[in-house]
């Protein structure tokens, strides 16, 4: 398991999200063997777990993926399909529990593709290494730090020569398709890029957690500060996805019964244009309200003006499950991230994207591909942006 991200030891990468965690809707979509554990309890959010009595016809239960013992060459491995596609910044194979029976080597490999390919598909893909094969060590976290700038779809996790992974971990910058971000959007989804970036506590949970997809299902899912007992309040700061236009937020209480806040405000700034701690550059986005308990709150922002950051206050503390800040993205921010998106996708991803949505002939593409990085809109056919960006 990734360590204690509030440790001040742990890696600066474990803080970032876990593109491939089931909570973004990630998925092992193959693995080339899982005879004792399943590949699905690799990407699990939580702690793996261990009982001492769970035996099963096959042997011990372990809460992880776990192959049998090789008797010929070769070695075991599994495809991941991140939930969010990114830039890899560090991995953790985590061998909780496995102590006779770990790996003593992994690498890590990755790919970025267009559309929703096969596992069949998947194995003639341009796989490159993020981590070459290297030492594992048993029931620990090993963690990797990455190096590489491209955005990935999908990650292949191989182990030498067969053995047991608890976890595994792909931390790293998620990276939207621009593509899929027009129109009215969640500024402060988390799959959509947007980030927590201060909180004033998170005593019993992250306050990341109220940025991830769908409906909580029970209170552990949202954030919940400690019980305050002075005349202060707790808050949340939201980096958002991207400069935009914020129409309508959503402040969500389920599951929050005896300790939710007695009463909500929210703010914003843009940061492209006034320093953080400038209070008077502050926004006034819902003013003070009284929130009920386990309940959606829908407010309507009367005069949409355009966001970096929202700032979320709870009074005097108490616990959300769900943040959501509806709004369009700025255009010149959603070119700006199309181009950063395009400079950042392997080059065979790259020019699929280009033909098929680009509208360019293949000879066309590999000579704007071959430019990049491109770093701005002018180095991009305006053409190319408006067909990728239906405009």
């Amino acid at each position: 398991m990734t360590p204690d991200q509030s440790t001040p030891d742990a890696p600066e990468f474990t803080r970032l999200p876990d593109l491939a965690s089931r909570a973004l809707a990630g998925s092992v979509v193959y693995a080339n063997d899982e005879l004792f554990a399943e590949r699905e309890n690799l990407i699990k959010p939580g702690r793996a777990v261990f009982s001492a009595e769970d035996f099963g016809h096959k042997g011990k239960v372990y809460d992880g993926w776990e192959t049998r013992r090789r008797r010929e060459p070769g070695h075991d491995y599994a495809v991941v399909r991140l939930g969010v596609p990114g830039v890899v910044r560090g991995v953790v194979v985590d061998t909780s529990w496995f102590k006779g029976n770990y790996p003593p080597h992994a690498s890590v490999e990755a790919t970025g593709v267009e559309g929703y390919p096969s596992p069949d598909e998947l194995q003639s893909a341009d796989w490159v290494t993020l981590v070459p094969t290297s030492e594992v060590a048993g029931d620990v976290d090993n963690l990797f730090p990455v190096e590489d700038d491209r955005r990935f779809t999908h990650v292949r996790l191989s182990i030498y020569p067969d053995g047991g992974v608890a976890r595994f971990r792909v931390h790293g910058e998620p990276m939207p398709d621009p593509r899929l971000l027009t129109g009215t959007v969640d500024l402060a989804a988390a799959e959509h890029g947007a980030d927590v970036v201060d909180c004033s506590n998170m005593f019993y949970s992250s306050p990341s957690q109220i940025l991830q997809p769908g409906r909580a299902r029970i209170m552990g899912d949202g954030w919940e500060n400690a019980r305050r007992r002075d005349d202060a309040n707790d808050y949340v700061l939201v980096r958002l996805a991207a400069r935009g236009a914020v129409r309508r937020v959503e402040v969500d209480t389920s599951y929050f019964v005896g300790n939710a806040p007695g009463w909500v405000s929210l703010r914003g700034i843009d940061a492209t244009s006034a320093a953080l701690e400038d209070e008077s550059a502050w926004t006034e986005l819902v003013a003070r309200t009284r929130v009920q308990p386990d309940t959606r709150h829908f407010y309507r922002v009367r005069e949409p003006a355009a966001f970096t950051h929202i700032r979320l206050d709870v009074y005097p503390d108490g616990g959300l499950a769900r943040l959501r800040v509806h709004g369009e993205i700025a255009p010149d921010s959603l070119t700006d991230a199309t181009v950063r998106w395009l400079d950042s996708l392997p080059e065979q991803h790259a020019l699929a994207v280009l033909t098929a949505d680009g509208d360019l002939a293949r000879d066309e593409a590999e000579k704007l591909v071959a430019g990049r990085p491109w770093g701005s809109a002018d180095a991009v056919p305006a053409d190319v942006l408006r067909a990728l960006l239906g405009g």
